[in-house]
């Protein structure tokens, strides 16, 4: 039987297109982005206490680094170093990423080996298969693991650190790579599960949970679902709005699941009915999540 939860609104940000949460144990705080309008914000349960950093450019995902001295962010078409504390600064790193004119940077996650796994997508025609998934090793050396996919997204590592899910959003797909012992493809994709946009919404951000069940961001679809190994639906967060874009764990106990949703492409009268899209979410969950991975050596 699938069990149903409600998240509550812990923060009305009313992000145009808010992304990329990321919990940081050390600092007991939720990190996530709003793309478009180059938004770093952090929210601190414990007390509220809210922060927002104002970027230059598109800010399109953060992960923490293994060493602890600082971020890697990814901006609108490059990858760069980033630090908030005792101020904002940002140190572009020289990728050959070798995007097109109106290629974006879209989602990403490092997984257990210190590697940093992101995609792009063209940020107005996203009909078009123009996204590739890029591997960033902690030597800064990248390597392109597939291309030909509309929205890149949703990339996240099994509980056991085998296997990758990664989805192409415009497709409402999920893909399966099977990992070897050092984090890399092992075989090609294969197809995991199909989504019905209409129905379901489609797949965008994801995180595995600490007993290998996967939680999706239905955008479109107004919650995140968790789902088995082999596909079947588990649970069901309902939300308020209809574009959940992704979802992490956080909390002292990793049992708090952190949604972020968008505003993007609703009109006026969505909006009127939807006023707290664009919020962060959370809900609490009886099975914990993972802690973050972190890039680097």
């Amino acid at each position: 039987m699938t069990r149903d939860y409600q998240a509550r609104c812990v923060w009305p940000v009313e992000a145009e297109l808010g992304e990329g949460p990321m919990w940081s144990a050390a600092e007991e705080k939720l990190y996530f982005v709003d793309i478009m309008s180059g938004h770093l914000h952090a929210w601190r349960p414990a007390d509220g206490a809210r922060q927002t950093w104002s970027l230059p450019d598109y800010i399109c995902w953060l992960i923490p680094r293994r060493d602890g001295d600082g971020f890697m962010a990814g901006l609108r078409d490059r990858v760069v170093r980033l630090w908030v504390e005792p101020q904002l600064r940002i140190e572009p790193l020289d990728l050959p990423l070798g995007l097109a004119h109106g290629i974006r940077l879209n989602d990403a996650k490092a997984d257990r080996h210190g590697h940093l796994w992101f995609g792009s997508m063209h940020n107005i025609e996203k009909h078009r298969p123009l996204g590739r998934l890029f591997r960033l090793a902690p030597d800064i050396t990248v390597t392109e693991h597939e291309r030909n996919v509309h929205i890149c997204n949703g990339p996240a590592f099994s509980t056991d650190g085998e296997r990758m899910l990664h989805t192409d959003s415009y497709t409402a797909e999920v893909f399966a790579y099977p990992l070897d012992g050092q984090g890399a493809p092992a075989q090609p994709r294969r197809l995991w599960r199909s989504f019905d946009a209409s129905t379901e919404g489609s797949p965008d951000g994801m995180t595995f949970d600490s007993a290998g069940g996967v939680w999706i961001a239905q955008w479109g679809g107004g919650r995140v679902c968790r789902y088995l190994p082999d596909g079947t639906l588990d649970a069901v967060v309902s939300l308020p709005v209809s574009q959940p874009s992704s979802c992490a764990y956080g909390g002292p106990h990793l049992t708090t699941l952190y949604i972020t949703t968008a505003r993007e492409d609703l009109t006026p009268d969505q909006l009127a009915a939807q006023p707290l899209a664009g919020a962060l979410f959370a809900v609490e969950l009886d099975i914990p999540g993972l802690p973050p991975a972190h890039f680097g050596e």
